[in-house]
């Protein structure tokens, strides 16, 4: 679904974080994260995988001409897809407080028995 305009994008010469921007802010986000949210962050990030490729090809291909007023700044790009990936995944895969071990372990689970208590040897007077 997303791959079409993507593809339309980069025909008609339109900036690609301005798609990834509008792309991850069409999507319909819930609070609560459902199955097809997630599905659709999943396919996100193959689409950035998709991008990235792209774009490194194009660094490696468009040269910097000495003399040139302006460029393209591709790492810049990288950068800004890099922080895309970073986000979505942090939503993906939330990092959870550890569980703090407050007390040790004693260790020793051996104990003694105690001597049984002893009948009272005195005999007691009766009337």
């Amino acid at each position: 679904m997303l791959a079409p305009i993507w593809l339309r994008a980069a025909y008609r010469g339109v900036p690609t974080f301005l798609v990834t921007a509008l792309l991850l802010g069409q999507s319909s986000m819930a609070l609560a994260e459902s199955p097809a949210q997630r599905q659709e962050l999943v396919a996100a990030l193959r689409q950035l995988d998709a991008l990235e490729r792209t774009v490194a090809g194009g660094a490696a291909q468009v040269p910097i001409q000495p003399g040139e007023r302006y460029h393209f700044d591709y790492p810049q790009l990288l950068a800004d897809l890099a922080r895309v990936r970073a986000g979505i995944q942090a939503y993906l895969t939330p990092s959870r407080a550890q569980p703090r071990d407050l007390f040790e372990l004693a260790g020793e689970y051996r104990t003694e028995r105690a001597a049984p208590p002893s009948l009272p040897t005195t005999a007691q007077g009766r009337p």
